[in-house]
This record gives structure tokens, C-alpha cells and sequence, in this order.
């Protein structure tokens, strides 16, 4: 399918937008507030709420906000029942859409044992979460499951930008480092399934990680939305989302001034402070440079 329409709310249309903010291009289109080009898939919003994806990865980008091609419901604003199954793992990552503070991934293995542990604390996906209830919830769940965490840092994520690695690639280096530290904390035991929250086609996932040695490809499975569907996963998604919530408390310490997450004009304002405060040169120690608001942030300057 080579492209899909969906439909969404006010509040949906521009988290869509601030999410894809750092592949915007410029468009011709006069009916469109926005435009992305991303592999494998162009994205363009209109001020009606309708959303075109086009190219062979538009029903993998779709799907990441709810399309289903075996439902005559485009966008599904709330998340199915989870699926708790025990043995397996999962991974997730947080932060690629914010302009401010590092990419975190998680890796995370349940046991039945586990699941009665944690349920309690009524999982869900990050996403659905405040980040209040993140900070409430992850120090327990990191205490009860067995999980691996990456945080890829501003400066090295600016640094293996510029030598040619895409998010996507970084993404597939980072899942694929995390799973393997599961693994070897859980070795001799082996997950009865790897499931990752889809981000790239599976072939693509795969030839970013053509030239490392350690690729874990027994069991793996990939699945758009996993968070909503493997407490694995959700639980990932969590864990990541707290170390990220951490990590941005420190940047805030260090700029003296509160950093807001995401990518929008907030963010372009926040830049052209810090940037005022400390040089552009220090600013790659706080944000990921090639985003678009590095260049509106110094506009407002």
C-alpha cells in the first residue's frame, strides 16, 4: 500500500507534526501546514486533521498513530487491551522527536512471576502516561524486572550524525546493544519471543546492522505499536521514558532554566536562550543540532 489518509484531532495533527519536526522540508502544496520526508515515506498534514502518507513504508508510518488495514477505523485514539505474556522481551526507545536531551532505549524481560509483581502499578505504554506518574512508577518497576538501559547523549548523537547515521540506523545500534545486554543478564535463559516496536521494516533494521558482529536475530519479532499490545514492551517504553525525564532535569539544572521537551516554538525560544547563554558552539552538549529548530532558534536571535 503506497498511500494511506488518516483523520485526527487538533491535539493529534500537531503532536504528529512536532514528532516528524526534525524531517521537515519546505512544500509547495498551499493546502498543507506541514510537510516530511522520511525513508521510505513522505508525510504531509493539512489543517482539516487529514494526514497522507505516501511511499512503501506509509502503512508502517501510519500505523505508528493508529491505521489499521484490517479496520475501517483509521486512527485508534485509545489503546487496546494489553497482552501480558510472560517470557518474553521487549524494547522500546524515547526522546528521537525531542529536540532537547538524549535517546534512551530499554530493554525489558518478564516472567509470569513479575507480571503479578507489577500489576499494581497498571502499566501502560509511556505515551499514555504523565511524566509525573513515570516518576512514580519506574523506580518500583525497575526494582521488580529485569531490563538493560542505553542513553545516547547529545554530543555523541550529534558526532555519529555527522559521520552519516540516520536516526534510523542509531535506533537499530541501540535496540540491538540493549537486547544484547538483556540477553547476557538473563543467559542461560533464553525469551520465548524478542518483540521490538517497529520503527523501520525489518529488512531495513537488519541492513543498518550489517557490519556488527553481535546481531540478535533468533526469535525477534517486529510489531508497530508493541507498546500497546506486550507488557514487555510497554514496560520498556517506561523505563526508557524515566531516564530520559532524569536526563532532562540535569540539562535544566545545568542551562539554569527549565528545557521543554518536544520540538515545537517553545523549543526555538529555549534554543535562542541557551544559545545566548552559553554559544552556539556548547549547544550540541543540550540538543540534537540537525533539527530543524536549531535554524528557527537562531532566527529569533
Amino acid at each position: 500500500m503506497n498511500s494511506i489518509t488518516i483523520t485526527c484531532s487538533t491535539s493529534r495533527l500537531n503532536e504528529i507534526i512536532n514528532f516528524y519536526s526534525s524531517f521537515q522540508e519546505k512544500t509547495s502544496n498551499p493546502h498543507a501546514v506541514f510537510f516530511a520526508k522520511l525513508e521510505g515515506c513522505t508525510i504531509t498534514a493539512y489543517k482539516s486533521g487529514k494526514v497522507l502518507f505516501q511511499g512503501p513504508a506509509s502503512e508502517l508510518a501510519a500505523a505508528k498513530w493508529g491505521y489499521s488495514s484490517s479496520t475501517s477505523t483509521n486512527l485508534v485514539e485509545n489503546a487496546p487491551q494489553k497482552i501480558c505474556q510472560a517470557n518474553l522481551a521487549g524494547s522500546d526507545e524515547v526522546g528521537t522527536g525531542d529536540y532537547f536531551g538524549p535517546i534512551t532505549v530499554s530493554a525489558c524481560y518478564l516472567t509470569e512471576d513479575n507480571i503479578k509483581a507489577i500489576s499494581h502499578l497498571n502499566i501502560q505504554d509511556s505515551k499514555q502516561l504523565t511524566d509525573e506518574k513515570i516518576l512514580k512508577i519506574a523506580p518500583e518497576l525497575n526494582k521488580i524486572v529485569k531490563y538493560s538501559l542505553l542513553i545516547l547523549h547529545n554530543e555523541k548523537y550529534n558526532s555519529l550524525q555527522r559521520s552519516g547515521f540516520n536516526q534510523g540506523k542509531l535506533k537499530a545500534y541501540l535496540h540491538n546493544q540493549a537486547l544484547n545486554h538483556l540477553l547476557n543478564k538473563l543467559s542461560p535463559t533464553i525469551p520465548d519471543e524478542i518483540i521490538i516496536d517497529q520503527f523501520a521494516p525489518k529488512t531495513t533494521y537488519f541492513n543498518y546492522l550489517k557490519t556488527e558482529k553481535n546481531v540478535v536475530r533468533d526469535n525477534v519479532v517486529f510489531e508497530t505499536k508493541a507498546e500497546n499490545k506486550y507488557l514487555a514492551v510497554a514496560c520498556a517504553s517506561i523505563i526508557a521514558r524515566y531516564a530520559f525525564l532524569k536526563q532532562m532535569d540535569k540539562l535544566s539544572k545545568a542551562a539554569g532554566f527549565d528545557i521543554p521537551k518536544g520540538a515545537g516554538s517553545k523549543v526555538d525560544k529555549a534554543a535562542a536562550k541557551l544559545i545566548n547563554q552559553i554559544g552556539f558552539d556548547e549547544l550540541h552538549k543540550y540538543a540534537k543540532i540537525h533539527f530543524a529548530n536549531t535554524e528557527k532558534a537562531l532566527k529569533l536571535i
